[in-house]
């Protein structure tokens, strides 16, 4: 049986953490940032975590990790 290929559109959007926790960037940070408040951009300067356990799985599963 051939080796699973790593899922490259997950490869760019997440990454594992040390103790196996699923990491990604928020969204909404990219254009239109003039009528957001600077609180609110710096919240979504940070990581979140990827949070239930199924949804982890599967994107181990995509990044093969």
């Amino acid at each position: 049986m051939p080796k699973m290929k790593t899922h490259k559109g997950a490869k760019k959007r997440f990454s594992v953490t040390g103790t196996g926790k699923v990491r990604r960037m928020k969204a909404y940070k990219s254009h239109i940032l003039t009528k957001k408040t600077s609180k609110r951009k710096r919240n979504l300067r940070r990581p979140a975590i990827v949070g239930p356990l199924g949804d982890t799985k599967r994107m181990l599963r995509l990044l093969q990790a």
